[in-house]
């Protein structure tokens, strides 16, 4: 019998990862390296994104770590132009940068937070997905992730702004689905509460029992499978679909983490 196709298999292919060096973002572009994809590692620290693309890097791996805000569209630019002109093109694309602070209330939410986490979370994945939806559709294709929230099914009064941003996002994935088909794909991925680095102030085991149906919070490399899911040709019949990776969360108290 001849083996086997590894659907997962990206070897060849290039990924862009927003928010890539810490928390989910981190997990992500070392998972998308193990599966064969050279990977942009991006966030606002260029020193962040040279320690995960070192560690790509001495696993045998390709990296390159591009600084970027991706709430400034002329750094978004940049970003991508100097991703194409190392590797060429760009494959996957994972818009997981984000921000989630907390506000006392709606009327306490200043103009410059809520523009700074709408900038974050909805404008600049909007005009990335723009820019590198554009190019792969009049280019080979590709697959386009954005890694939303369970926060935007059921939004907490603290991070409303957030909860729209992610809404809003889960809004235009469906219209890129659209837009760039046959030949991008875009779906989104909601994740629930994951042990990052920013989980310390509510991730204790009584809340999770409270809140989620497998009873614990979710560890950064388990957002890895359905990363590779949607930017593999596994999934090569599925765009704008939303998948929740939450463990079974229905009801929170919490701020959530994505």
């Amino acid at each position: 019998m001849t083996p086997a196709v590894n659907p997962f298999d990206l070897n060849g292919k290039i990924a862009l990862v927003t928010g890539g060096s810490r928390g989910l973002g981190r997990a992500i572009s070392l998972g998308l390296a193990r599966a064969g994809a050279a990977v942009v590692v991006s966030s606002r620290k260029l020193a962040a994104c040279e320690a995960v693309c070192k560690e790509i890097e001495a696993a045998g791996g390709r990296a390159l770590p591009v600084a970027a805000h991706v709430a400034k569209w002329d750094e978004l630019e940049r970003l991508v132009e100097t991703a194409c002109w190392k590797f060429g093109q760009i494959d996957v694309l994972v818009n997981n940068a984000g921000m989630s602070p907390l506000a006392p209330s709606s009327l306490e939410t200043s103009e410059e937070l809520f523009d700074k986490v709408i900038g974050v979370n909805f404008k600049g994945p909007f005009r990335l997905t723009a820019l590198v939806g554009a190019r792969m559709a009049a280019g080979d294709g590709g697959s386009i992730i954005n890694i939303s929230s369970i926060g935007a099914f059921n939004a907490d009064p603290s991070v409303a702004p957030y909860a729209g941003a992610k809404a809003a996002l889960n809004a235009v994935t469906t219209a890129f689905a659209k837009e760039f088909a046959p030949k991008v794909r875009v779906n989104t991925i909601s994740p629930g509460g994951f042990l990052t680095d920013v989980a310390k102030g509510w991730a204790t085991e009584e809340a999770a029992r409270e809140a989620v149906a497998l009873s614990r919070w979710g560890e950064p490399e388990e957002i890895v499978p359905s990363v590779l899911y949607l930017a593999s040709d596994a999934s090569s019949f599925t765009t704008g679909a939303n998948l929740r990776v939450d463990g079974g969360t229905y009801w929170s108290r919490r701020p959530e983490s994505a």
